[in-house]
């Protein structure tokens, strides 16, 4: 079913929105996968603030054209699907995760921070730990030192504590 010239301006205007609002664009080969695994990944991608979609390519360079996503109009050929996030790592993650269990669905490429990146850089941008994981891990090492400054003195408080125990 091919679209009228409007239903193109209409997609190519929705795709143009969500490129410029969005930090990652990842595009992957989807050749040979079943409609109930593209539904999980969808729903994953949703759950995750993720919008995948299935475009023609001519539209999808049309809609990035202008943009930092411009990098990867060269990539843009064969059956592709085209995930978008505002999270810097959500799109690159929910991809390489779901290409982790289904080896149907093959990571091309991808762009962040106007920069093309290769399959192997999808994946590195993936492993990446999530927002809340990394400020939790900073939490820890600034609560480090103050903890081990507690043990230290407890420890020095209970040492005096004994000495005044056996003295008496």
């Amino acid at each position: 079913m091919s679209l009228n010239r409007s239903e193109k301006e209409a997609v190519i205007g929705e795709v143009t929105a969500l490129a410029a609002k969005s930090q990652t664009l990842v595009l992957a080969e989807y050749r040979g996968i079943t409609v109930a695994d593209m539904t999980k990944l969808r729903s994953e991608a949703r759950g995750n603030g993720v919008s995948l979609s299935v475009l023609k390519n001519t539209l999808a360079r049309r809609a990035v054209a202008g943009s930092s996503f411009e990098v990867a109009v060269d990539q843009m050929t064969g059956p592709l699907i085209y995930g978008f996030s505002e999270d810097a790592v959500a799109a690159a993650r929910v991809v390489a995760d779901f290409a982790k269990t289904n080896d149907k669905l093959v990571i091309r490429s991808g762009v962040y921070g106007g920069k093309a990146l290769d399959a192997d850089g999808v994946k590195k941008l993936a492993s990446i730990p999530t927002k809340e994981v990394l400020l939790a891990q900073l939490c820890g090492l600034l609560k480090s030192p103050i903890s081990r400054t507690a043990v230290v003195l407890g420890a020095l408080a209970a040492k005096k504590g004994e000495g005044e125990v056996a003295a008496a």
